[in-house]
């Protein structure tokens, strides 16, 4: 169910990139007409501020490396062009075999994805997705992901796997840019004992996820604090972390 080593070297560029809607947030406040980044300048605000982005950011990006490592590669997605949009990425390998590399989730590695395949299982997995077990269940044109959590709870995913137009992928990112709901979110793979474990930063709570539970933090009461916190866990640019996070606080009280 592993990728062979040219599609995970690429995918390894991408190991400390949180998913996050603070940067959109705060270019939907900068930017001109356009509010879709393009890589390059989403690699001029890595090196500036050491920020990532949100599903898209990180799916045009992450094409972006494979296509210039040699590697075929489509996104794919659900529910384009609504809030709940959701995008990630099929590489394939030189035999053709496909794999899931979802970024925007925070995969700790891409996955098979078809069944077909001598190599794919069925079985219930570890170390693909942090804190969490997962089983593949390819369906039709779908694949079905079902995480196993450690306290015993089950959740479930479906990843439509058929390629996206080019031009339809940028025209739904572009409307993903514009849409900021009022409640800010980060989520980061983050080392723990000896697992990599997954911190996310949601509404104004932090919860770390391993494989022993979830932990949820103490609560903190100013920007200021929030920024000390993600910056603890990101590396992210403390005046950048500051400027986002006002933003949301506005939108926060308004809504």
């Amino acid at each position: 169910m592993l990728p062979p080593n040219g599609i995970l070297t690429t995918w390894g560029k991408f190991c400390d990139f949180p998913m996050e809607t603070l940067t959109k947030a705060w270019f939907y406040q900068k930017s001109s007409r356009r509010k879709q980044r393009s890589v390059s300048l989403m690699k001029e605000h890595r090196e500036q501020y050491g920020i990532s982005g949100n599903c898209f950011d990180l799916a045009i990006w992450l094409l972006d490396e494979f296509e210039k490592d040699g590697i075929e590669a489509y996104p794919i997605g659900n529910y384009l062009n609504t809030e709940k949009a959701h995008t990630a990425v099929v590489a394939l390998d030189e035999r053709g075999r496909r794999f899931l590399c979802d970024l925007g989730d925070q995969w700790l590695k891409p996955i098979l994805i078809d069944s077909a395949q001598h190599d794919f299982t069925g079985e219930i997995l570890s170390g693909f997705f942090p804190a969490a077990q997962v089983q593949i269940k390819p369906v039709s044109s779908s694949v079905e992901v079902i995480y196993y959590r450690p306290s015993g709870k089950l959740s479930r995913q479906v990843y439509h796997t058929e390629p996206l137009d080019l031009k339809l992928f940028m025209e739904a990112a572009e409307y993903s840019q514009n849409q900021i709901r009022p409640r800010p979110l980060l989520e980061v793979r983050t080392p723990y004992k000896s697992e990599i474990a997954h911190w996310e930063f949601c509404n104004w709570e932090s919860y770390l996820s391993t494989s022993e539970g979830l932990f949820k933090e103490e609560q903190l009461l100013t920007i200021e604090e929030w920024v000390e916190r993600i910056h603890s866990k990101t590396r992210y640019d403390r005046k950048f972390l500051f400027e986002a996070l006002e933003f949301y606080q506005m939108s926060y009280r308004r809504g």
